[in-house]
């Protein structure tokens, strides 16, 4: 099984340029390897990711959460999700 280069320029731009909240991949059959399906703006919720998901059938995607610590400081985790 491959990764389409497409693939991993959308997870970068997500990683170090923000473009993205979220990327959901698939794979595609005819072609053996790992597409992007879909991509999510900055502005984009959760609820919006989780409503992007197919509800019977697979697929994986990173999530960019931003969140809040204890010490008041903003933070950014990046979560895989296999779905």
């Amino acid at each position: 099984m491959g990764v389409a280069d497409q693939t991993k320029d959308t997870f970068l731009e997500l990683k170090r340029k923000k473009v993205y909240r979220y990327v959901i991949y698939r794979i595609d059959e005819k072609k053996r390897e790992v597409v992007v399906e879909k991509t999510g703006a900055p502005a984009e919720t959760y609820d919006d990711f989780a409503a992007s998901l197919p509800e019977t059938d697979c697929r994986y995607a990173v999530y960019d959460f931003d969140f809040v610590t204890s010490e008041n400081c903003q933070k950014s985790k990046i979560f895989f999700i296999a779905w």
